[in-house]
């Protein structure tokens, strides 16, 4: 379905146009008629799948068209989980308003406060902010919200999962009044916290579903690898770079210190690398996203921070170079490629200590994992088999009747010579197990 046929203004289907948009998305058609009908919306649809455009477009489009009900107050103001991702959703706007008298704003954490109080009292009509931030500012004086004409949450799971619903509630009750819209996106609907949340915020919302939420795009082709250890995963890692077609690419990994020291080994191999952590300052972490999204580097080699939110077109590849303790955060960290409906590849390395994760992620998805290798790389390490509950323990007061309580010489435990195969995790054979004898 093309823009045009949305009911969009000429202005804004032209700069789709401009910027290359085929057509609109899924989550496109079916939230756009909603939000420009002015009914509130709760709506769900993978990560990539363009719903950033599906709120922004008629909310831009309601700025441009009608009549504001507050001269000062902010018309629009859009809540995200992260930084990362409230600068993205930024620079979507700042391209969809671009030459005409619309202002906006960007509120994060972490920044000067006082320049902010100053932005704000410049009277924007969009407001694109972290909700600890704004409440701050709201609780200062320094906006109101009485004249609000559309709240957006994206991502609103993710935001009560990190601990801001006071601060949400709090924005929300400034600008409680009946003529106002509320959009909600969260990644799935069958959330109890965020179906109790949308009763105080929503009234009568349409519920759009775009796709199982646990469901992985089509565009993008996942494979798993077993891993030994460490200096394994290296080895594997180097491999796959060095034989892999890609423009840019984003390495995960579980912690800050691994961050830093992939990208000095990629590095000396004769890579372009950046490492991005939540440990750096916020001036650290926008100037290393703006130049991976610059071209500046081959690789960012990042942890969960940056699952969310980034939205860089020239990322083809994806590795795991350490599965996540969530198995939700998976869908978010491959999701960074296959953008608009370009093809991706997500490649996970899963070692010892990835294999927990990899059973709950194989559970989470409804899917079995299945595992390639690299020819002269494959594992030692294939799995470890399900733990059975233990028999109950006899009693030691009780003897059995008619029985000697002279001990007799355990026999050597049967081993099947067929590999045991965990059930659904895919056709990983495990090792035979080692006679067992008395002390």
């Amino acid at each position: 379905m093309q823009f045009k046929e949305l009911g969009l203004d000429k202005r804004l289907v032209e700069r789709m146009d401009h910027q290359g948009f085929q057509g609109a998305t899924d989550i496109q058609q079916q939230a756009i008629p909603v939000v420009i009908a002015g009914k509130d919306l709760l709506a769900s649809s993978k990560t990539g799948s363009g719903k950033t455009l599906a709120y922004l477009l008629p909310a831009v489009q309601r700025v441009m068209s009608q009549k504001a009900f507050s001269k000062r107050d902010p018309r629009v103001v859009v809540l995200s989980p992260t930084r990362e991702l409230a600068k993205q959703v930024y620079g979507q706007l700042r391209s969809l308003i671009s030459g005409t008298n619309i202002k906006g704003v960007l509120i994060l954490g972490g920044e000067d406060f006082n320049v902010q109080s100053k932005a704000l009292n410049k009277d924007p009509q969009f407001v694109i902010a972290t909700p600890g931030r704004l409440a701050d500012h709201l609780e200062h004086g320094h906006l109101e919200l009485k004249g609000l004409e559309v709240l957006i949450l994206d991502e609103a799971d993710r935001m009560l999962d990190l601990g801001f619903a006071e601060q949400l509630t709090k924005i929300h009750k400034a600008a409680d009044h009946r003529r106002r819209q509320t959009l909600m996106f969260s990644a799935t609907l069958d959330s109890a916290m965020v179906n109790e949340f949308g009763q105080d915020l929503l009234s009568a919302p349409a519920r759009v579903r775009i796709d199982a939420e646990h469901q992985m795009h089509d565009n993008i082709s996942h494979s798993f690898m077993l891993s030994d250890h460490l200096d394994h995963k290296q080895e594997q890692l180097l491999n796959l770079l060095e034989n892999k077609a890609f423009k840019q690419a984003m390495l995960f990994t579980a912690t800050r210190a691994d961050t830093e020291r992939l990208a000095t080994l990629l590095a000396d191999k004769g890579f372009t690398t950046l490492a991005l952590s939540g440990d750096l300052n916020q001036a650290a972490r926008n100037r290393i996203m703006e130049e991976f999204a610059a071209g500046k580097a081959q690789l960012l080699i990042t942890t969960d921070v940056a699952s969310r939110g980034l939205d860089i077109s020239q990322v083809s590849l994806v590795i795991n170079f350490d599965l996540p303790k969530h198995s939700e955060e998976y869908i978010h960290r491959v999701g960074r490629t296959g953008r608009a409906g370009a093809t991706g590849e997500a490649i996970s390395l899963v070692g010892p200590k990835d294999w927990k994760a990899a059973e709950d992620l194989q559970g989470f998805l409804g899917r079995k994992l299945s595992f390639d290798a690299i020819e002269g790389m494959e594992a030692k390490f294939k799995g470890f088999k399900p733990k059975t509950a233990a028999k109950p323990k006899q009693s030691a007061n009780k003897v059995p009747a008619k029985k000697s309580l002279r001990k007799k010489p355990a026999k050597p435990a049967k081993v099947k010579k067929t590999a045991f195969v965990l059930k659904d995790v895919g056709d990983v054979p495990f090792g035979k197990k080692k006679p067992k004898t008395d002390a």
